[in-house]
């Protein structure tokens, strides 16, 4: 994981820009690098991942043009093999290398011809002109904001902005940024043509493409570890991982020390494919003393995120103290598509496929945002095979009804699909879902619940949430977060819509908790 910026025009404080760009230093703790274009600024702060050798290092620069670019771009040698026949040289085995010769040869096109996960600011020297843009899910991220001076100003996290810009926003996904004006090149919820493959068919393809997906994100100079709840998600892709792998694979999982209800399917999915497996054990010490850092470093004052980040965040923690790994693999972005415990209450296909699309619009602003930052704060790279756009844009296009919990089990399309194939135990591949929050042990919310309990009474918690229009608290737990979060990003609670909540439309879905524990439908994930 590495961090950008890229101020485009002249910097009207620099020592705020250059406080603010060290924000980010963890995400590329191996060097750094700012570049005058003439026009304004490039940085970059570098993990090595793809390249290892200094002439990786960013910006990159083709005749007075410049990119600096997170992202990985799979397939990248094929796209370089056909440049190098039009005239092109390379000095480093970077992937990103690439982008400059892409955009010099396609412009804009160039965008959507990317398999990747990435953000980029470009600067042109032919034009002058910044362009910047963001991979179609929001898997890399990217904000903005203007300075005082109506300058724009891109960069990785909306800490490097805060200060600089007066108000931040997430760059949105699948969008590029040129002229003033934000343009959509590729909408991962649109469906153009209802794919109507048969259950069978439509298995074989999940797991096929799923397969693909895992198998691309393992190519990396740097060494590779996976996160491991033991929920089906992980452990398909750890699975396929192990199969792949010509020796075992590090895997990780993380639980509190009295009630973790994961740890154990974990060990047992670990010992399954002969993975080399650690555990790390969490306390409710650990909990409260690292909330307030978790909710700095995630920029978010949502319940969901907040909650699932723990976990993660100290896992992810020992991972960086603990081991050389810099390449995590993990199993998010599967619940978008096949469905929560609480779209078992979706009305109908019609409402199953509208939440679906919602939800990934939005995945930047959740799940993808805990991954990044809880995963790049300690200078390591995230990678979500489940992400992959082929297999997204196939699942979003198969007919709701398909997708639709009528068998009596949730995901059943993607368990079936590997449903006799050796790849994990029975009881896990059809093991009832828990939340991550829920599944590193019941007792990390309820302690987390009752430390708010303890910060306000029934009339400070009314006052205190009343003061916030935009997504107001309703719980303690929620205004607990809100302040902790307006500590550090002051008036910016526009960078996330709102609570992560099952949609409260739907008949057993109006609930006053994230969890699914409140949901009629819990039934064995806790056990």
């Amino acid at each position: 994981m590495c961090s950008i910026i890229g101020y485009c025009g002249p910097v009207s404080d620099k020592a705020a820009f250059e406080a603010g760009f060290a924000k980010t230093r963890s995400r590329g703790p191996d060097d750094s690098r700012l570049v005058d274009t003439g026009r304004g600024l490039l940085g970059f702060h570098r993990l090595s991942i793809m390249g290892l050798t200094p002439t990786g290092m960013q910006p990159f620069e083709l005749d007075g043009s410049y990119v600096v670019c997170n992202g990985e771009l799979y397939g990248f040698e094929a796209e370089r093999e056909k440049l190098k026949q039009k005239g092109y040289t390379f000095k480093s085995d970077s992937d990103c290398e690439i982008l400059l010769p892409l955009w010099r040869e396609y412009g804009t096109a160039m965008f959507a011809m990317l398999d990747a996960e990435f953000a980029c600011v470009i600067y042109d020297g032919k034009t002058g002109e910044y362009i910047a843009a963001r991979d179609p899910i929001g898997i890399r991220p990217l904000y903005y904001g203007c300075d005082k001076n109506g300058v724009i100003v891109f960069a990785s996290e909306a800490k490097n902005l805060v200060g600089l810009a007066e108000k931040v926003l997430p760059f949105p996904p699948g969008h590029y940024y040129r002229g003033g004006r934000f343009i959509r090149y590729a909408d991962m919820t649109a469906v153009s043509a209802v794919c109507r493959d048969d259950v069978e068919t439509a298995c074989r393809r999940i797991r096929e493409k799923l397969i693909a997906g895992v198998r691309k994100r393992l190519v990396a100079d740097a060494k590779v570890g996976f996160l491991l709840s033991g929920g089906l998600d992980s452990s398909l892709v750890c699975a396929i991982a192990a199969r792949a792998s010509d020796k075992p694979i590090r895997t990780f999982a993380i639980g509190m020390e009295k009630d973790a209800i994961d740890l154990k399917y974990a060990r047992q999915v670990a010992d399954f494919i002969g993975a080399d497996h650690t555990e790390v054990y969490m306390t409710p010490e650990d909990v409260i003393a690292n909330l307030e850092r978790v909710i700095e470093l995630l920029g978010t004052y949502d319940i969901t995120t907040i909650r699932a980040s723990m976990g993660m965040y100290l896992v992810c923690r020992a991972i960086h103290e603990t081991t050389d790994i810099r390449v995590l693999l993990t199993g998010e972005i599967s619940d978008e598509l096949f469905g929560y415990k609480y779209t078992d209450f979706a009305p109908d296909a019609a409402a199953f496929q509208k939440e679906a699309e919602k939800r990934v619009r939005e995945l930047h602003m959740y799940d993808v945002l805990r991954a990044d930052r809880c995963i790049s704060v300690n200078s390591l790279e995230a990678r979500v095979p489940f992400g992959d756009l082929d297999f997204v844009r196939y699942v979003m296009a198969l007919d709701p009804a398909v997708k639709l919990n009528r068998y009596g089990k949730g995901k059943y399309l993607l368990r079936h699909a590997f449903e006799g194939q050796g790849l994990l135990p029975d009881d896990i591949l059809w093991r009832e879902k828990a939340a991550f929050s829920d599944a590193v042990g019941h007792s990390m919310v309820d302690d987390l619940k009752a430390f708010a309990e303890t910060r306000y009474t029934d009339e400070a918690f009314e006052a205190g949430r009343l003061r916030y229009a935009h997504a107001r608290p309703f719980t303690k737990e929620a205004l607990l977060y809100r302040e902790i979060f307006e500590k550090y990003y002051p008036g910016q609670s526009g960078m996330i819509v709102d609570f992560w909540m099952p949609n409260k439309a739907w008949r057993g879905c109006d609930v006053n908790d994230p969890s699914a524990r409140v949901l009629s439908n819990y039934g064995d994930s806790g056990k």
